[in-house]
């Protein structure tokens, strides 16, 4: 085990030396998923909410023919624009978000009690636009209430008999629940980081020494194989592991910075969080070096284990971004299923939902006995002699 200690703190000091991959690995990495998320938040967070507070600019065709409309919806929130003469094309063309269209029998059907048909004009396939419709057909359902209240009222009825079932919301969600919906995607960005944190030393210990030809005088030391990659694979599991709690850190002071309080959200990553999430994410470290590793045996330029390694991050990379987008319930399967199972636990312990002992033993033990089963074929890889030759 002194040989392995050895291999690892070689490989540890090494892998550290290279600023440009110790800079890519803790800084880069770890960083740039919390930016994206916080520019993100910030920047729809409050474009979001100043849209919603300011008036709604809406160019209204025919509005002579309703005044008394017009005059309630300015009262709600809308900025009443001059006519355009193609309602559609304007929208089309992104000169307007949304025009309202008042046909000439609206007035002759008012007064009649009948329904006074209005034109909502919009294109569905811009955000923009799309978000407008929604604020300006609220403000003419609360006109319609309104009116249709007061008709009642003037014939000795009440508006209680158009409302036979009365809903009322028992929401169960709390802030923290809310936040998972928005930060689905924060376990997505866990297991890749942790991928991608022990990749670099994964393809040099290997691949790169293969290439440098110093691993065949590393193996012609008296020392057992697997002693000599128990110390690498110790090595690029730290550096694995390193990546993802400076991840973990930096979305948790990440969060001060998201205005998510204003959405009625809650992130909340804290001490339980990280010690949880470290515990479930510690076999799982294992696994992906061995099969870094494994793959890099493979190749016999660092070039090479470069491309082998892009292509085997899609294993971790399919199920955990389909994951953040599919709603599913956790079931205890699924904590057997490495990867998956690191999912179903992170998403829950961000969602503040219970985790019980049990859903994380059998998280942990399947994903160790993966990396078992992966640890004995790379061990015996590890013991051809074809693995020490360049060329």
């Amino acid at each position: 085990m002194k040989s392995s200690l050895v291999v690892f703190l070689k490989e540890v000091r090494e892998n550290l030396r290279d600023k440009r991959t110790v800079i890519n690995t803790f800084v880069t990495g770890p960083l740039i998923a919390p930016l994206i998320f916080v520019l993100a938040f910030q920047f729809g967070v409050n474009s979001m909410l100043e849209k919603a507070e300011k008036p709604l600019p809406v160019p209204v065709v025919g509005a002579a023919n309703a005044p008394d409309l017009i005059a309630a919806l300015k009262q709600l929130g809308m900025d009443q624009k001059p006519a355009i003469a193609n309602p559609e094309a304007a929208v089309r063309a992104q000169n307007a978000n949304v025009v309202l269209r008042i046909p000439a029998d609206y007035g002759n059907a008012w007064r009649r009690g009948e329904p006074a048909q209005v034109e909502v004009i919009f294109d569905a396939s811009q955000r923009d636009s799309d978000q407008a419709a929604d604020r300006l057909r609220n403000m003419l359902k609360a006109v319609d209430a309104r009116v249709a209240s007061l008709r009642l009222l003037a014939r000795g009825l009440s508006p209680a008999l158009i409302q036979p079932i009365a809903i009322a919301d028992r929401d169960q969600s709390t802030p923290q629940s809310r936040a998972g919906i928005m930060f689905s995607m924060l376990p997505y960005f866990f297991i890749i980081g942790i991928f991608i944190g022990g990749m670099a030393l994964a393809i040099d210990t290997t691949a790169g020494e293969r290439e440098r030809q110093s691993l065949e005088p590393l193996f012609a030391n008296p020392v057992p194989r697997w002693q000599i990659l128990l110390g690498k694979l110790s090595a690029t599991s730290l550096f694995a592991l390193v990546t993802v709690l400076l991840s973990i850190i930096a979305f948790s002071i990440a969060g001060h910075f998201m205005p998510s309080e204003k959405l009625g959200m809650t992130l909340d990553i804290g001490v339980r969080f990280t010690v949880l999430t470290m515990i479930v994410m510690l076999p799982l470290g294992v696994l992906l070096a061995c099969l870094q590793t494994l793959v890099a045996a493979f190749a016999r330029s660092y070039r090479e284990a470069q491309t082998y390694l892009s292509l085997l991050m899609f294993v971790p990379a399919i199920p955990t971004f389909v994951l953040a987008f599919l709603p599913y319930k956790a079931q205890a399967w699924m904590y057997a299923v490495p990867v998956v199972g690191q999912q179903a636990a992170i998403l829950r312990l961000l969602r503040g939902d219970p985790v019980g002992a049990a859903d994380i033993a059998l998280c942990v033990a399947c994903s160790t006995v993966a990396a078992a089963i992966v640890w004995v074929i790379t061990e015996r890889i590890y013991g051809s002699e074809r693995l020490a030759i360049s060329a």
